[in-house]
């Protein structure tokens, strides 16, 4: 089971669809965003038929309540099949407590292991760098890709943690 993850969206609607597109290639049966959507984003997310789970970020004050996307107070933990998550924006639980803990903020693409995984997937509206980021997770054998594209080129891929 592969599982999408993106963060700091920050209502730039074109890099998010670029985005989602490439994740899809993966096949994906998850996305998860750790927060600062925007009330587009969050409309076009709740649009997709794909499982959404997302946490507020920082920016995200006064978003409409959506339909499909499981939008939630960070730190949000939930479990995919056997797998236990810790989901925030800002990375202020870093505890071990999780199998996978997911955070954004940062606008970094960040990936390492201790007792759990921890991992940034970057950002998606390229305002710190010239640069989109997501990751996918292989539930199947814990790896991580990280996938990114400087604006204007193609699309880049690294086998990652």
């Amino acid at each position: 089971m592969k599982i999408g993850i993106i963060s700091d969206t920050h209502n730039h609607l074109k890099n998010t669809k670029e985005v989602i597109d490439k994740l899809q290639e993966y096949q994906i049966t998850y996305l998860i965003h750790a927060g600062d959507m925007g009330q587009d984003v969050l409309d076009y997310l709740d649009g997709l038929n794909l499982t959404t789970i997302a946490v507020y970020g920082n920016t995200d004050r006064g978003l409409s309540m959506p339909k499909r996307v499981i939008l939630q107070k960070p730190p949000y933990y939930f479990k995919i099949g056997n797998t236990t998550f810790k989901l925030m924006h800002e990375p202020y639980y870093l505890t071990p407590d999780s199998n996978i803990i997911i955070y954004g903020h940062l606008h970094k693409f960040e990936c390492k292991r201790a007792k759990s995984l921890y991992l940034n997937p970057g950002e998606v509206c390229a305002r710190e760098k010239p640069m989109i980021e997501c990751a996918v997770l292989d539930l199947q054998n814990f790896t991580i890709q990280y996938l990114y594209k400087p604006l204007n080129e193609q699309w880049r891929v690294e086998q990652r943690c």
